[in-house]
């Protein structure tokens, strides 16, 4: 048997734009994917604190050090520039993987999105 735990998890960062013309998607700044161990491509979660949306979509590396959080495509109608937002992404593992299993988590400056 497998179960879903936590991975990563970027919480409480500011969207610092949003942009409807793509194919979808998330942008995020290299360096705070790096510190969850999120990769491109990787699902990840979305959920808006502003607004309550939930939503689902896939990692696109932004630049390092620009503190990028951009929703792609469809997600754009989901968020607004400033929203502040959480950004999860899930393992399977074995229960017994999952109770030695650490999540990887970080707290960015919610005015920078920098660590």
């Amino acid at each position: 048997m497998f179960i879903e735990v936590l991975k990563s998890k970027i919480h409480r960062v500011s969207v610092t734009d949003a942009c409807l013309d793509y194919i979808g998607s998330i942008t995020i700044d290299q360096d705070l994917m790096d510190a969850v161990d999120i990769i491109p491509g990787e699902r990840v979660y979305i959920v808006n604190n502003n607004n309550g949306e939930r939503f689902d979509t896939y990692v696109i590396a932004g630049d390092r050090g620009s503190g990028t959080i951009c929703l792609n495509g469809a997600a754009a109608r989901k968020v607004q520039k400033g929203d502040i937002v959480i950004i999860l992404a899930y393992a399977t593992m074995t229960p017994e993987e999952a109770r030695e299993h650490k999540p990887k988590i970080i707290f960015p400056d919610t005015l920078t999105n920098r660590l």
